[in-house]
């Protein structure tokens, strides 16, 4: 028996040490992957091949456009109206906000907390059924544009505590590697912008016939609204909705500093 306890203690000790080897493997993956973006555009993202597998899937062939624009060749107007849009204090802070990260967790857990009594009331009201589990609950992020460059280019859209951990650690290995210029290029270039429509320079010609370089102000503020739910404003573009949040982000765009 003392042999089965010595034996059984050293294999799972063995077993921890390759799970913390395999993850810090992970890790220097990913820090690898990152430097080289230094001086290489990335391809592609797992969002975007994600994206393509489900729409083929869906409508037998690949939906996607997309072309790299060069950070020069693409509209102030644009990226103004994106960190307006998207993430206020870019330029000033080290890849996460750590304070809309802590409202975020708690709002997180109040909504857990709802979802567990929701279960044992229903579960109180019928006593002889089987038990209810808790429903599905769906957590926010509070996350600023280069956490959502990494949720982007290597993480699964599963959101947990896990997957989160994970994307805060690449978000400050895209900070220490990459300049704030470069992660808004390689930011502008990958998000989704619609249905099969990756980037800013497929953005520009998809929703006004032009090259991402021509975008004006409106045009830029216009783009910058659709990006928290793409698939779901590309139907209705010009929403009462969309306008008014145009308009206040066009009245933001001017107090934004570019890196």
């Amino acid at each position: 028996m003392n042999g089965l306890r010595v034996w059984l203690s050293a294999w799972l000790v063995r077993l921890f040490a390759l799970l913390l080897i395999a993850a810090f493997a992970l890790q220097v993956y990913f820090f690898a992957r990152i430097a080289l973006m230094r001086v290489v555009d990335p391809q592609s993202t797992t969002f975007q091949r994600s994206e393509a597998i489900r729409l083929a899937a869906s409508h037998g062939k690949i939906l996607w456009s997309q072309e790299w624009r060069d950070y020069a060749r693409i509209s102030d107007h644009l990226k103004r109206a994106v960190i307006a849009a998207e993430d206020a204090g870019f330029a000033e802070h080290s890849g996460v906000e750590w304070d809309a990260l802590e409202q975020a967790f708690e709002r997180n857990q109040r909504a857990l907390i709802r979802a567990e009594k929701q279960a044992e009331q229903r579960a109180a009201a019928a006593p002889k059924k089987a038990a209810v589990p808790a429903g599905r609950v769906k957590l926010v992020g509070g996350s600023t544009i280069t956490q959502q460059l990494a949720k982007n280019l290597f993480l699964s859209g599963e959101r947990n505590f896990a997957r989160k951990g994970q994307e805060l650690i690449i978000t400050l290995m895209l900070e220490a590697l990459l300049s704030k210029q470069r992660i808004l290029e390689i930011y502008l270039n990958n998000v989704e912008w619609g249905e099969g429509l990756f980037g800013a320079q497929a953005a520009a010609r998809h929703y006004f016939h032009l090259d991402a370089s021509q975008l004006d102000a409106w045009q830029a503020a216009s783009l910058a609204v659709l990006l928290p739910a793409p698939k779901r404003f590309e139907k209705r573009p010009h929403s009462p909705y969309l306008s008014g949040r145009t308009q206040a982000v066009l009245a933001r765009m001017g107090d934004v500093e570019l890196p």
